[in-house]
């Protein structure tokens, strides 16, 4: 085994991760913007005009987010695995020892049972009724039954039966390193606000170089043209003029406000317990209208506990303690025939002459015994729809009896009884249930229902999402669950009923909230079908059986028990396993949504007056009218600094679609408004001619900033004392840059005149009124929701 290990033959997976750190830095600093913003930065310097140069800090500052938001999740990311085995079974020196899964080494024998997960490639030499369930690995739902000969893939699960095999493929060959790598991938979840702005973006990158054009030759004609700006040195301040509008395009601010709430809501979830595996997750519960859940781990606790024995009519036969006693006692049982051996003994003195192993295919399992045996003949304990043979009287009045008990919550089994004996060693895939089955009696389970689901689960209803259960239990066991948590959900649906056309699962999908009997696949295409309708889905779980649903919903919610490869595909896990903490992140992706939209407004008003003023004094030929200081002071006090605040605001109101429409609703005529207000103070100091390029540039400054933070306030809406203690320190920052006069001289502003002080207040405040009557209409047309209660449960 050294030897092997010492060769590279261990099952030891190189921890490589989806991008290194330099990878990471790479994709957020070496953008478009980043390089445009750069190099204007760099040009300032070099013309010895470091003053104009602060707007580098805010591309600095967003760059070092985005790398620490990636390299963050990167990190996370890297903890995962496909395998959930700490420990592998290997069979060595003719016994069965536990090794770590890294010291397993090529042709190692490697011991499988029910609920291992298989931790490299292998064939099989031995089996027992072998099951396996590879839905995370080929998409098939079904287990799959393996004979000798047959492969098992590293990252499938063993879901029934036992047997040996031979390791074929270890470490980074083997298919579960693949998986790995492949769920490891850094991918990015659909979020409407990042697809906003991102759009935004392009459409910047296509006016930009044009727009550059104009103003670059703009700035050097009102210095007399090209020959004599160089001739003269006069080209310095043109391209200053030119830097400015370039720079005052770029929403840079946008992008970052967007990452730091995300981070902000992100690290807020995590003090909940709350894993967010990407961090515009956060926004993706908050547009969520149905949320689709299991029962078992969600609605209950999911410990399987037994409740009691049904008597079907007579009493039953000899045996039938012993018989539930070795079904509780199986080493391969499920979760729901273990809870039997608190209760039923099993000796072991003598084993079964024949085994049928649970199948999730078949839903029943059995064991003959041979006289003298107390429990002679062939039990069979199962769904009673499956165990039992075709409809007569007797097996109507059992199934409807086992019918009542599903109805009242409980899980119910049947155990029946036959003299005949299952062949030993019967193919398991040919297996039949043997003949003259006769009901010996009801078995019922039961859950413990979650404390905190009801609450939760109303919380849900009041907020607007719809929930529907999917789970594999019979749906009136279901249904009964729902009721007792106070979900008004009527009749449940049988799964196995459901039609594969599209439109009529659809249709059946609308009218039902509960189903049972669901497969994996049934639960994939569930999925599928109501984001075809339209809807926002989430979607929890725990098993591998849930990975392909979860990899289909916008928003795949993983428990704390849920395997690592199922943890890997959803963008949620809830660390503690508690339910009540998805209100949590409901409240926190609403906030993120709207506070983003409110502040967008900000930051989409200024990129509009930006590029209206650059082609506008290109086309003119007149001098930019304000340096990039300036405009950096003018960004601080009505966008960068309140829009920092508001962003990290509580804000309950409910999702809308379509953010960017109402967003740029707004923030384009408010641009336009800008735009017409320090357009008409500059055509005043032409016209009037005697004012200074500094007296004008003060003008032109003032009149911004009073119509901006009229633009603030507008979107601070509904005004709270805090918001309006933001608004009001604004204000007095820009009496402080108005009259102080170290910062006067930074930022080279000089009072103006009189007469253009009076013109630039009367353009403001013209500016100012049309400004409300804006925010007036836009409410008008996109009425806001009325406040939502978000405390959660």
């Amino acid at each position: 085994m050294k030897e092997r290990t010492l060769a590279g033959l261990a099952n030891g997976v190189p921890d490589n991760s989806s991008r290194t750190l330099w990878q990471i830095v790479r994709a957020n600093v070496l953008t478009l913007f980043n390089g445009i913003v750069g190099g204007c930065f760099l040009l300032l310097l070099v013309l010895g005009q470091w003053q104009d140069a602060l707007f580098g800090f805010a591309a600095l500052s967003n760059a070092v987010i985005g790398v620490v938001q990636e390299f963050r999740a990167k990190r996370l990311l890297d903890r995962l695995a496909v395998m959930d085995a700490p420990q592998a079974r290997v069979l060595r020196d003719g016994q069965v020892q536990e090794i770590a899964v890294a010291d397993v080494v090529l042709d190692d024998i490697t011991v499988l049972q029910a609920g291992d997960q298989v931790v490299a490639d292998a064939v099989i030499v031995d089996d027992n009724g072998l099951e396996v369930d590879e839905s995370l690995l080929t998409g098939e739902s079904e287990p799959v039954n393996k004979d000798p000969g047959s492969t098992v893939l590293s990252g499938s699960t063993i879901t029934a039966g036992q047997g040996k095999a031979r390791v074929v493929a270890v470490g980074a060959s083997s298919y579960a390193s693949l998986l790995t790598a492949e769920a490891k991938r850094f991918s990015l979840v659909n979020s409407e606000i990042r697809n906003g702005i991102n759009r935004v973006l392009g459409w910047i990158s296509w006016a930009l170089f044009p727009v550059v054009v104009v103003i670059t030759n703009g700035q050097m004609q009102a210095k007399g043209g090209w020959d004599a700006a160089f001739r003269t040195g006069a080209w310095v301040e043109a391209l200053v003029g030119a830097v400015a509008g370039a720079i005052a395009m770029i929403p840079l601010g946008l992008v970052l406000m967007t990452s730091v709430a995300f981070a902000v809501g992100g690290v807020r979830l995590a003090r909940h317990n709350v894993l967010v595996q990407e961090l515009a997750a956060v926004e993706g519960l908050a547009r969520v209208d149905v949320l689709c859940i299991d029962k078992t781990g969600t609605l209950t606790e999911g410990k399987v506990v037994f409740d009691g024995v049904h008597a079907v009519g007579g009493p039953p036969p000899p045996g039938w303690e012993e018989a539930l006693g070795w079904f509780g006692s199986d080493p391969h049982a499920n979760a729901t025939a273990r809870s039997l051996a608190g209760t039923f003994g099993f000796d072991g003195s003598r084993a079964p002459t024949a085994v049928v192993p649970f199948s999730s295919a078949r839903k029943w399992s059995a064991a003959s015994f041979l006289p003298p045996h107390a429990a002679a003949g062939t039990w069979v304990l199962g769904a009673p729809e499956m165990a039992l043979p075709g409809s007569n009287g007797s097996t109507d009045v059992v199934l409807a009896q086992a019918r009542r008990l599903a109805s009242a919550g409980l899980r119910t089994l049947v155990l029946a009884h036959t003299q005949e004996t299952v062949p030993e060693g019967s193919p398991d895939d040919d297996v039949r249930l043997p003949g003259g089955l006769a009901a010996a009696a009801l078995v019922t389970f039961r859950e413990m229902v979650r404390p905190d689901a009801a609450q939760t689960l109303s919380y849900f209803r009041r907020q607007g999402v719809g929930v529907k259960i999917l789970s594999g239990d019979d749906h009136r066991t279901v249904s009964a669950v729902a009721r007792e948590v106070g979900l008004d959900v009527g009749d449940g649906y049988d799964a196995r009923h459901l039609p594969q056309e599209a439109k009529r699962l659809e249709e059946t999908l609308e009218g039902f909230s509960v189903f049972g009997r669901v497969t994996p696949q049934q639960k994939k295409d569930m999925v599928l079908a109501l984001r075809r309708m339209g809807h926002t889905v989430a979607m929890t779980g725990d098993g591998v059986n849930d990975a392909l649903a979860l990899k289909e919903a916008d928003i795949g919610i993983a428990m704390d028990t849920a395997a690592p490869a199922t943890k890997a595909v959803a963008r949620l896990v809830l660390l503690d396993g508690r339910f009540d903490r998805l209100p949590a992140v409901l409240a926190e992706g609403r906030q993120v949504i709207a506070n983003i939209e409110r502040v967008s407004v900000l930051f989409l008003s200024k990129t509009t007056y930006a590029v209206a003023l650059s082609v506008l004094f290109g086309a003119l030929m007149w001098n930019f009218p304000f340096l990039p200081r300036q405009l950096s002071a003018t960004d601080g006090l009505t966008i960068g600094i309140p829009a920092f605040f508001l962003a990290l605001m509580s804000n309950s109101r409910r999702y809308r679609p379509g953010f960017l429409r109402r967003s740029l609703a707004m923030a384009v005529p408010a641009g336009i408004v800008v735009t017409a207000a320090v357009m008409a103070v500059q055509v005043y100091s032409v016209g009037a001619a005697g004012f200074s390029v500094g007296a004008s540039r003060t003008a032109s400054v003032l009149t911004l900033s009073l119509v901006g933070l009229s633009v603030l306030a507008a979107v601070s809406r509904p005004v709270s004392a805090l918001r309006l203690a933001i608004i009001a320190a604004m204000f007095l920052g820009l009496v402080l840059l108005m009259t102080v006069p170290v910062l006067q001289e930074f930022f080279m502003l000089e009072w103006p005149p009189p007469e253009l002080t009076a013109a630039a207040l009367a353009a403001a405040a013209v500016a100012i009124v049309a400004v409300v009557a804006l925010s007036r209409a836009h409410a008008r047309r996109y009425p806001a929701d009325p406040p939502v209660k978000m405390t959660p449960p």
